[in-house]
């Protein structure tokens, strides 16, 4: 459901919702979730919508399988009519929450970064309330929104900003709770014993996400293989025995085969890929990067130029292959090849500020060190740019000319309209700017905080590659099945399959049930379909369900999922 009031999703709800006006009870998981959110929809209207949406989605079915399998027991279409009114309304009350779970475990992604501004903030002036305020104009997303908010809350009331905020999210990640403690304990602590404090403070965090991490990885491998046995391995092992089957007097109705690969097993698959995604207690996400940033200059043209031309490819190059491939090959091409293009510019930049930010831990250093020595920030800032090659240090080099050019101070060299980080969005980087503005202000005493943060930085650095190195068995192995491996036994299983079609009709002078057109159409599309939704549910576990990323691997999946089906299917007929 979008956080718009105009949305399609929020309008449709309102509409289902007028349809059932008794009273509704409400949990308040739900209730929670929807004021998360902050949909235009109270919790009550989503309520009301799913019991409603059962209608249609019962009705739908009871047609589709009268029309499919007209000879079926009208009981069995009736108890699938049921389930799927039963399986809407579930969808409709869940969706809330799981959309609630997902933005959670990506704002907890920031958790570190949040903590790391307000301690380094604290190393410069013990004052939690001015801390807190310097890490939500440093940052931005649902963590920082909501410590905003009790900034605001706070002000008047003996309770401070970080102790409430702490209470709201120590229930998914109670780390949060130990390191805001050790942050307010170093507000009256001593010179020494408040650089300690708070160096615990940042470690308790990021000890905190390595142990979600970890607990997440050792629990994900045994659903993940399930889902990878039960959803690519077993339908695909099936369709080599379909012609062994009818062999054996079983037949399978052509709807039914249809209904299972291209309806049910999806569906599947999307349930179980939900119920993976919103397990992940932590997500580590790329930076935000959308349509509107001044690098991406290619509008929706691009995006619908490249889908037309890989239509008209994939059309005529499946062709090539076989007469029934046309269809798949041109959707497969004609999606995969649109999405790629529309989100290539906004990947190209998401690249970008992951090379400014490589190496913004020496950056930091080196500044700090001079800083710590005597040397002004801005005199610091330029000596750095030197001894700091590639992205990062052509940031620090930008930040030094706009700041000679306009003589501006510090915080409009980096962060102003014409700053160094004006394009670059990454809270990381900003904060860090954020801290050498007011370290111009506070001069040397300044250079320890400015040290640590960069300790800091690399550190959790380090914990983000090692989050992702023990996911990365469950995420490569998902994201190579969608890719390559499973597109590549569909295709060879198809046709093995028509082979052993053409040597039944040969024996027996009957046809299966199943065409070869059909059975390659329908495993093409159940194929594709593992492309995008495994390479979703692999970027997910990885990196977050962030929509320019998601969209990118997804196009690129799915190009290499049509052209590894294709491939298998023509070089398996050549040997079979």
């Amino acid at each position: 459901m979008d956080a718009s009031g105009d949305s399609t999703a929020t309008t449709l709800a309102r509409e289902l919702a007028r349809a059932y006006p008794w009273p509704v009870s409400v949990g308040d998981d739900l209730r929670r979730s929807a004021a998360f959110l902050g949909v235009d929809v109270d919790a009550e209207t989503v309520v009301r919508a799913g019991y409603v949406a059962a209608v249609p989605a019962s009705l739908v079915v009871l047609v589709a399988s009268t029309l499919l399998a007209p000879a079926s027991p009208v009981v069995t279409r009736l108890l699938l009519a049921v389930t799927a009114g039963l399986a809407a309304t579930h969808a409709v009350h869940r969706l809330p929450v799981g959309m609630a779970a997902l933005r959670r475990t990506r704002a907890l992604g920031e958790t570190a970064d949040l903590v790391g501004r307000a301690a380094l903030r604290m190393r410069l002036e013990p004052t939690p309330e001015r801390a807190a305020l310097f890490a939500t104009r440093t940052g931005d997303g649902p963590l920082s929104e909501s410590l905003e908010s009790h900034v605001r809350r706070a002000r008047g009331a003996p309770e401070s900003a970080l102790e409430s905020f702490a209470e709201e999210w120590s229930p998914w990640f109670p780390a949060v709770d130990r390191s805001v403690s050790l942050l307010l304990t170093s507000a009256d602590a001593a010179e020494g014993e408040r650089s300690r404090s708070l160096d615990r403070a940042l470690e308790a965090v990021l000890d905190g996400t390595h142990d979600e991490m970890a607990d997440f990885a050792s629990t994900v491998r045994g659903p993940t293989t399930a889902l990878y046995a039960f959803g690519v391995l077993l339908p695909l092992a099936l369709v080599g025995v379909l012609p062994a089957a009818r062999a054996a007097g079983l037949t399978l109705p052509t709807s039914a085969f249809v209904f299972a690969y291209n309806v049910f097993l999806p569906l599947v698959v999307v349930a179980a890929s939900a119920w993976l995604l919103v397990r992940r207690p932590v997500a580590l996400p790329p930076p935000r990067v959308g349509s509107d940033h001044p690098d991406v200059t290619a509008g929706p043209h691009r995006g619908v130029l490249a889908g037309l031309v890989g239509v008209a490819v994939g059309w005529v190059g499946g062709g090539v292959v076989a007469s029934w491939a046309s269809p798949v090959a041109a959707a497969g091409f004609g999606l995969g090849a649109s999405l790629a293009a529309h989100y290539y510019p906004m990947a190209r930049v998401r690249r970008r500020v992951r090379d400014v930010e490589s190496r913004l831990d020496d950056a930091l250093y080196l500044v700090g060190r001079r800083v710590d020595d005597g040397t002004a920030v801005e005199t610091a800032v330029e000596d750095a740019a030197d001894d700091i090659d590639g992205a990062t240090g052509e940031m620090l080099s930008d930040a030094a000319g706009v700041r000679r050019r306009l003589r501006v101070g510090v915080r409009e060299a980096f962060l102003g309209e014409y700053g160094a980080l004006a394009d670059v969005p990454s809270p990381r980087t900003r904060g860090a700017a954020a801290l050498l503005a007011v370290a111009a202000t506070e001069g040397r005493p300044a250079g320890g905080a400015i040290v640590a943060t960069a300790d800091h930085l690399r550190e959790l650095r380090r914990v983000e590659r090692e989050a992702r190195r023990q996911l990365s068995s469950v995420t490569g192995t998902l994201a190579n099945t969608a890719a390559f491996f499973a597109p590549l036994v569909a295709g060879a299983t198809v046709a093995m399959a028509a082979r052993m079609a053409e040597t039944d009709l040969s024996l027996s002078g009957e046809a299966t049930a199943l065409s070869t057109g059909t059975l390659g159409v329908s495993v093409g599309a159940y194929a594709l379909c593992l492309a995008g939704l495994l390479t979703m549910l692999s970027t997910g576990l990885d990196r977050g369900l962030d929509r320019t990323l998601v969209g990118y691997r997804v196009g690129l999946a799915l190009l290499a999922a049509t052209g590894a089906y294709l491939a298998a299917f023509a070089g398996a007929s050549l040997l079979f």
